[in-house]
């Protein structure tokens, strides 16, 4: 017995807990999240939504869950106090332009989506193949996809390249029109500490010595979730546009652009911004 005590604390140091999937603070923050917690959100999430989203709350706490019961953490019936107590909620939240959902367990917010910045970055990618196959861009074409709302920002411009372009490889060019988007998005005249840019440049010096494509760093593990990693964001505009379009064609061998890249995102951001204001 008093060898298996050990085993068990070592288990419970390699359970996944609240405080490593989400932003949560106290005691919920070293409570290994329990199979009934997820049921529970599953449920909720459900309910309200409609579905369970992937890459949701429910998603996250699920697969945690799981490798907590395989490894012997929680058991099947298992479910925390904290989260019993307080319970877990989704609430859905409307104000102009946005719609935000917001998770919480143990009454402390663990996820908060927009939904309606993600139609406007699937919107955008039309945009986009529209421009690569060089349709007219028109306001009644605008107007039937359905665009507006204060402007496509930089940041969304950014977040459109990851469902166009997120399986190129990085390279200096991106990395230059990251920087150029970034600066701009965010009025300062050097790049964000651990944000995209400095992200862009670290992917590119590294890729530049791997050998295998598919071991290499690609746009859409740099631009995912874009607009959180920028401390202020803004909507695009032309010159938005021939900035970041100029820098990643100086730093391209071919002096040349990427078909649905960084910088066709951003122009097409600006367009829809000029037809639409």
């Amino acid at each position: 017995m008093s060898q298996e005590q050990p085993k068990r604390e070592d288990h419970q140091e390699e359970a996944i807990t609240y405080g490593d999937v989400f932003n949560v603070q106290g005691d919920l923050k070293t409570k290994p999240i329990a199979s009934v917690d997820a049921a529970t959100m599953q449920k909720v999430e459900s309910h309200l939504l409609g579905k369970n989203p992937k890459g949701g709350v429910a998603a996250a706490m699920q697969s945690a869950a799981m490798k907590n019961e395989r490894d012997g953490v929680v058991g099947l019936n298992d479910i925390n106090n904290i989260a019993a107590g307080d319970g877990v909620s989704v609430k859905e939240t409307d104000s102009p332009g946005r719609q935000v959902i917001s998770e919480s367990v143990g009454e402390q917010v663990a996820q908060k989506s927009v939904e309606e910045k993600e139609k406007r970055v699937n919107k955008l990618v039309e945009m986009v193949e529209q421009f690569s196959k060089k349709a007219p861009l028109t306001s009644s074409l605008v107007q039937e996809m359905g665009i507006g709302g204060g402007g496509i920002t930089i940041g969304e411009a950014l977040e459109a390249t990851v469902l166009t372009a997120g399986k190129k490889p990085v390279e200096w060019s991106d990395a230059a029109a990251i920087q150029a988007a970034e600066v701009r998005a965010t009025g300062r005249t050097n790049i964000v500490p651990g944000g995209v840019a400095a992200a862009a440049q670290s992917a590119a010096t590294l890729n530049a010595r791997i050998t295998k494509e598919e071991d290499k760093t690609k746009l859409a593990d740099i631009l995912a979730d874009a607009t959180s990693k920028l401390p202020s964001d803004r909507a695009a505009t032309r010159r938005d546009a021939e900035g970041v379009t100029g820098a990643e064609m100086r730093n391209d061998p071919n002096l040349t652009t990427h078909p649905g890249g960084v910088s066709a995102a951003v122009a097409a951001a600006a367009r829809l911004n000029q037809i639409t204001n």
